[in-house]
């Protein structure tokens, strides 16, 4: 009887979250039924209509109230299990995991990014302060080695869960960075707000494995793979504004390119 009323339960729990979701599965489309509604769930993950924890139930309640075939819900529930969004669990059901930040590859802030796309970003400032420039940093921003330059380490969550550490160097005179600020907006957009134009940027991607440290911060495990990115921003003038070196969880984030031919 208690394994009757679990599910009772579940189902019930599921409710708010499925009922919320306006599907829109066109039957004479060439676009198969499974992954019309995979693309549907996914799309729904991302912008956190579902939310890490929310059950979905079990095949045989969606296949009915979608009117779909269980194969096809079955399928299309498989491509999501498949990229970590979902998980199965058994005498529950299907549950979103998380959601993957999907990023343009474009000079923006995460912030920005993370906000547009309805992922409740929140920032946690870890150190803000005023050191002398290292050769790597000074080389990266055309100043004096040794010269002052405000280093930033910020831990930025969406939903509640790591996504990415942050380590972002500006020259030390360019703009008052306090926390409180720091922790409710986008770098990228502050730097606006004081009137700097930013123009372009140099970036690299790469990847590594995560110490010990970056595991327990980003609460993945020792080895875990990260993505890395370096990139210096200049303003409208050519003058190197910011140098950051980022690091990301790949199961939680990926770069989109958008690759063109040349005539």
């Amino acid at each position: 009887m208690a394994r009757t009323g679990d599910r009772a339960r579940n189902r019930t729990a599921a409710a708010p979250a499925l009922s919320s979701l306006d599907f829109a599965l066109d039957r004479g489309s060439p676009v198969p039924l499974y992954h019309q509604l995979a693309q549907q769930l996914e799309s729904a993950i991302e912008h956190g209509v579902l939310a890490p924890g929310n059950l979905l139930g079990n095949e045989v309640d969606l296949s009915v109230r979608l009117g779909l075939s269980r194969p096809t819900v079955r399928q299309a529930i498989q491509s999501l299990v498949d990229k970590g969004l979902l998980v199965r669990r058994r005498g529950v059901g299907t549950q979103v995991v998380h959601s993957q930040v999907k990023r343009p590859l474009e000079l923006s802030s995460l912030y920005d990014d993370l906000e547009a796309a309805g992922q409740g970003p929140t920032t946690q400032v870890v150190r803000n302060e005023v050191v002398p420039a290292s050769c790597d940093v000074a080389a990266a921003l055309g100043v004096a080695e040794g010269s002052e330059v405000t280093v930033l380490d910020r831990l930025r969550r969406t939903h509640g869960q790591p996504v990415a550490l942050l380590c972002n160097y500006l020259p030390a005179s360019l703009l008052h960075l306090d926390d409180a600020r720091l922790e409710s907006t986008g770098l990228y957009r502050m730097m606006r707000s004081a009137g700097i134009t930013l123009h372009s940027a140099r970036q690299r991607v790469s990847a590594r494995a995560a110490t010990a440290e970056e595991a327990a911060r980003l609460d993945e495990e020792e080895g875990a793979a990260l993505l890395t990115m370096q990139r210096t921003a200049y303003d409208d003038t050519g003058r190197a504004v910011e140098y950051g070196t980022h690091l990301y969880r790949a199961s939680r984030y990926t770069f989109d390119f958008q690759l063109l031919v040349r005539p």
